[in-house]
């Protein structure tokens, strides 16, 4: 199955050294977006690697309408994790040679975007809920990434799981 090029791949966007597989042709599971993330960025290149909950631009987590009620007792909490999905990564490649390094590594070494399910995690300040919609600082991600969910970076008084 590993290879230098699959059909689903295009061959420009293989570095030398990167490796892509054929993907599965059937999901184990399946995701629900609960909702849209708004940022300034519309181009990879131009994505921070790293939000910054301090100083980063304010960007909007939309929350589908149906979602609202699993917001309730978010107000007040100063840091939320948001999980997104990106959506616009490849997810075939095993190896990869990042740009600003040349190395090759495997992708689980790598905190590439690029990956089998390429599942993202930031951990954002909260600046406001306005609605069904949360403004936040720390964000990475393109403009209109699905979100998969939200998470304070706290419960207080949640049980261990």
């Amino acid at each position: 199955m590993t290879g230098k090029a699959s059909a689903s791949s295009e061959l420009s966007d293989v570095r030398p050294g990167e490796v892509v597989v054929d993907l599965p042709s059937e999901a184990d599971a399946h995701i629900y977006f609960i909702g849209r993330i708004a940022t300034p960025w519309t181009r990879r290149a131009d994505c921070p690697r790293k939000g910054d909950p301090d100083n980063g631009p304010p960007c909007r987590v939309a929350i589908d309408p149906r979602w609202a009620d699993a917001l309730a007792g978010l107000e007040g909490t100063e840091r939320v994790q948001v999980l997104y999905w990106m959506d616009r990564a490849r997810r075939d490649l095993v190896l990869q040679s990042p740009a600003h390094d040349g190395t090759t590594r495997g992708t689980f070494a790598l905190r590439s975007p690029n990956r089998p399910n390429p599942i993202a995690s930031s951990i954002v300040r909260l600046i406001a809920i306005e609605g069904t919609t949360l403004v936040v600082r720390g964000l990475d991600c393109l403009d209109g990434t699905p979100v998969v969910d939200v998470k304070p970076e706290h419960c207080v008084g949640a049980e261990p799981q």
